[in-house]
């Protein structure tokens, strides 16, 4: 199997779980894999590491570019359609050859971790104004008013100009988005199936990139409970022992 950090995937849909207190929790069904790695990018001859993969799913090879059937036929990889660059892991006394073109990456590799990061394209809204595209509230809703327009952006003689980042309306959504440290409920395996707490960014069946968190967050010991630790008692306990 191939050392590396990620896999691609789709949008399956949401639902909801329940755990053993009863507490419902969000949830996400990601169709993480089967892929396939089409390149192995070296640190010697393309000054960076990592590997290009591809997700393997039904795509007729008429429907690809004439470079892309030349890449993919160099190595015997079967037609793929979404393909990107995923990091690979770092062992010690790996070697250039850990990874190879025609490896298999399947949903397993998240076997033990606790929390992945997805990459997708959010849901494109069109053009929208301010009161939906950046929260405004507007103005007073009363007969004449036009309550959801910008108002005045200028700023008079100084600076005679307006300034960059104005919150103004535009093009919202369809842009690259990363969620990051969504906690992983359950992997399972026939089915290439991947569960993670939360909201992924996307539509159903739009295409992510998952892969493992890079800075996972700290696990809390809990409220008040038995593996909590109170300072001033362990103070007080630290001081009789002294």
């Amino acid at each position: 199997m191939a050392k590396v950090a990620g896999i691609l995937g789709k949008k399956v849909g949401m639902t909801q779980l329940f755990d053993s207190k009863g507490d419902v929790h969000p949830a996400t069904v990601l169709q993480a894999g089967p892929c396939v790695v089409t390149q192995h990018k070296t640190q010697t001859r393309d000054g960076y590491s990592s590997a290009q993969i591809g997700l393997v799913e039904f795509v007729k090879e008429s429907k690809l570019t004439k470079a892309m059937r030349g890449h993919l036929g160099k190595n015997n990889v079967p037609p793929v359609r979404f393909v990107r660059e995923v990091p690979v892991e770092a062992e010690e006394g790996s070697d250039d050859g850990a990874v190879k073109a025609g490896d298999r990456i399947l949903v397993d590799m998240f076997n033990g971790e606790k929390f992945v990061d997805i990459v997708g394209i959010s849901k494109g809204k069109g053009f929208q104004g301010v009161v939906k595209r950046h929260n405004f509230a507007g103005g007073p809703k009363s007969h004449g008013s036009m309550f959801q327009i910008t108002g005045s952006i200028g700023s008079s003689a100084f600076p005679s100009r307006v300034f960059k980042g104005m919150r103004m309306s535009g093009h919202m959504g369809n842009a690259r988005v990363t969620v990051r440290n969504l906690r992983v409920l359950g992997v399972e395996k026939d089915d290439n199936l991947l569960v993670v707490e939360g909201s992924v960014p996307g539509p159903n069946g739009g295409y992510l990139i998952i892969t493992k968190a890079k800075k996972a967050p700290r696990e809390r010991r809990g409220f008040a409970g038995a593996a909590t630790v109170d300072p001033l008692k362990a103070a007080k306990r630290a001081a009789k022992k002294a």
